[in-house]
């Protein structure tokens, strides 16, 4: 099936260019607005742009690789449970995780990562304390992004097995998570902050890698060795988002019955 959607996508190509140019204006636009903020008053509570351009580009690749893997999970009330394709799935010798994953390889957020990779470039160029020896982090912290947004996809798609319909409540951690995740966590409320680094574990994958790649210390207090080790709770969130789904599974009634 993906290598089928691959195929269907880059069936008319000037279609396919025009879309992918569009995601990567449209999400450049929004980098323009911390620019335009960090030209009028050169830094935003202490921190610089260099900085935020590392966070914006991790934060966008990862969602970009979530993207472009998760599309079965975005359709499946509508796609699935509504329509009692699900059950098909059920009978095929695989896990339901995998189907759904390989339902469609969706190319256009190449232009979000694209977009995000030129930022993030940018932002290791002019960041003045950037370590070589930090630089393994980037790969470590995109696939932890990549598995939290993935993890949250997960998760919305397996409320259908309660609601039907997907809920489009679940955007505020998917493109809200993703706004979230160009600023530093200390500039947000002390409650948000718990939120976004032990519950939504969005700051473990980009806010304390990135600070650890620039030299910075962690203004609230959690020592410098945490960005290492931060982006694994994208796999953990990940891991627990796939035990919610297959409850949903165990319990999953048929919309035909």
């Amino acid at each position: 099936m993906a290598a089928a959607s691959i195929k269907a996508q880059l069936r008319y190509p000037g279609t396919f260019a025009m879309q992918a140019a569009g995601n990567f204006v449209t999400t450049l636009l929004s980098f323009f607005g911390l620019w335009s903020l960090f030209r009028r008053f050169g830094s935003i509570a202490g921190w610089d742009l260099a900085t935020v351009a590392l966070l914006y580009g991790l934060v966008n690749v990862a969602f970009a690789v979530a993207e472009t893997l998760g599309r079965g999970f975005e359709i499946f009330g509508g796609e699935y449970v509504k329509t009692g394709n699900f059950d098909r799935l059920l009978l095929r010798p695989r896990s339901t995780l995998l189907l759904l994953l390989g339902h469609e390889l969706r190319l256009r957020p190449i232009g979000r990562f694209l977009q995000g990779a030129f930022v993030l470039g940018a932002g290791l160029w002019m960041a003045p304390h950037v370590s070589i020896q930090t630089l393994w982090l980037l790969p470590w912290a995109i696939a932890g992004g990549a598995a939290m947004f993935l993890g949250v996809l997960i998760g919305q798609a397996a409320l259908c097995f309660v609601t039907v319909e997907g809920l489009e409540v679940v955007n505020v951690l998917t493109y809200g998570g993703v706004e979230a995740g160009q600023y530093p966590l200390p500039m947000f409320s002390r409650w948000l902050r718990r939120f976004l680094t032990w519950v939504l574990p969005l700051a473990g994958i980009c806010y304390y890698p990135a600070l650890l790649m620039v030299g910075h210390a962690d203004p609230l207090g959690l020592p410098s060795w945490f960005g290492l080790f931060s982006p694994g709770m994208g796999f953990m969130f990940l891991i627990v988002m796939g035990w919610f789904w297959q409850r949903g599974v165990r319990g999953y009634v048929s919309s035909g019955s």
